[in-house]
């Protein structure tokens, strides 16, 4: 018995060692990504609703300067704050590149609350301008750098689901922050008559504009507790020189030769710029188009535009959820040529119900084409030439922007005196006549160019793209 114990004593124990499951992602994780990514979202929908506020205090205090010239007073400062991004947006690119992102959005947001406090005091129209011109620099800088830094705080696979929450954020705010302006200027014109706040210049948005302040602070607080990783500064700037604006210039340069030698890149700007060119066109011929040809008024439109934004938010949703299953680049030019489609179908309708179903395909189709398009921009640049390539996307942007909004009404009012004169207001097809007023007419070539692009995209983006990453 005692050699049977001795024996069995000296047999090794073997330790069973206890295999820790891998801790399941948050909630939060599985829907941002990130925790980072979260914040960074938080960030952008407080600094969107300040942009919402901002803008309609903004046009609410160019109607009150103009007085009897309100419409020409809104359009000068709207001008002003479209067309710096034009010649401002490629420069900034440059320096979103060499700078420190986070220090930037931090920077942009204190900077733009510091400028929105001088709004109150603002009482002509110049001043307006400036006011405006500054806030639309800062926003040149602020939004490129956001979509530069969103493919480090995400993984890849996760890219497209944080652009939808982007877009979600950036419009998604809008009718939120019309409610807060409207019940500020109620409250504005309530506290008017007290004169111990007189220092505040009470007038019909100087409340919403205060509260707009804080929003870009708490941006700006957000963002500065973000892990970003540390971006080298580029060697001519850590020496203590001024910034070699030579070197600056060829940055420049190399940045559009990479969009224009990357077809890839090239192609889902073509895309996304003519998708702009025409689907804008349906803010300023939509009310026109409702009227004329669908009978609708005033309330046509707004179901036209409640129509729209529904459309996006389901193609939003909708590619969230298959991401995973697409493939990006493909699927991108599908939907620009469903966006063409549907905008050439619903310019063809003459009755509301069925042009408000294409309307709303328009909308789903252009929600997934912009969520796409800026995934594939992310996945297909490298960090150090991210934020040209933004910039010079938000150029595109604005260019086709103004194009839509400045081009369609005279192109809507030329088309339709070319077509009175050539076969008069209506054409027969197939036994059925068909009015052909101008607006109709622009809207079919508003499709057409859609189409075009689509279809040229697609082309480029069904070939390979490893030789062209950067």
């Amino acid at each position: 018995m005692t050699g049977d114990m001795s024996g069995v004593s000296d047999v090794p124990t073997r330790k069973v060692r206890q295999v820790e499951k891998p801790a399941q992602p948050t909630a939060t994780v599985r829907l941002f990504g990130s925790h980072d990514f979260f914040r960074l979202w938080l960030a952008q929908v407080v600094s969107a609703l300040g942009d919402w506020i901002g803008f309609f205090a903004i046009v609410a205090i160019a109607a009150r300067i103009g007085g009897s010239s309100s419409g020409a007073a809104i359009g000068v400062v709207m001008t002003a704050r479209i067309l710096p991004g034009l010649f401002l947006a490629p420069v900034a690119g440059v320096l979103l590149d060499r700078w420190d992102r986070k220090r930037v959005m931090v920077g942009c947001d204190v900077g733009r609350g510091l400028v929105l406090v001088s709004l109150p005091f603002v009482t002509t129209l110049p001043q307006l301008v400036v006011v405006s011109l500054l806030l639309e620099i800062l926003t040149v800088m602020w939004s490129p750098a956001k979509e530069a830094e969103v493919p480090n705080l995400v993984p890849s696979a996760h890219l497209a689901t944080a652009n939808s929450l982007s877009l979600v954020a950036a419009y998604g705010t809008i009718p939120v922050a019309a409610a807060i302006f409207a019940a500020l200027v109620k409250l504005s014109g309530v506290l008017a008559g007290n004169g111990s706040l007189a220092f505040l210049r009470l007038n019909d948005a100087s409340l919403a504009v205060y509260f707009d302040v804080l929003t870009f602070f708490l941006s700006a607080v957000l963002i500065s507790t973000l892990r970003l990783t540390r971006r080298p500064k580029d060697a001519a700037t850590t020496d203590g020189r001024r910034i070699d604006f030579s070197q600056t210039f060829d940055e420049f340069k190399e940045g559009w030769r990479f969009i224009a030698v990357n077809r890839r890149v090239s192609a889902v700007m073509v895309g996304l710029g003519a998708g702009l060119i025409g689907g804008g066109m349906l803010v300023p011929l939509g009310p026109l188009f409702t009227e004329q040809v669908l009978g609708g008024g005033t309330a046509g439109f707004g179901l036209v535009v409640f129509s729209l934004g529904t459309g996006v938010a389901v193609g939003v949703s909708v590619v969230s959820v298959v991401q995973n299953r697409l493939h990006k680049p493909r699927a991108f030019s599908l939907a620009v040529l469903a966006a063409g489609a549907s905008l050439l179908l619903g310019a063809s309708m003459s009755t509301l119900i069925p042009a408000l179903v294409l309307v709303g395909c328009l909308g789903g189709a252009a929600g997934v084409a912009y969520v796409l398009g800026f995934t594939v921009l992310q996945e297909s640049v490298s960090d150090d030439i991210r934020g040209r390539t933004f910039t010079a996307l938000y150029t595109v942007v604005r260019l086709c922007l103004i194009i839509s909004f400045a081009v369609g009404p005279f192109l809507s009012t030329a088309l339709g005196g070319l077509a009175g004169r050539l076969v008069g207001d209506a054409v027969s097809v197939g036994g059925f006549k068909i009015s052909i007023p101008g607006v109709r007419l622009t809207l079919w070539l508003a499709a057409a160019i859609i189409v075009v692009a689509g279809a040229l995209a697609g082309r480029v983006l069904r070939e390979p793209a490893d030789h062209e990453q950067r």
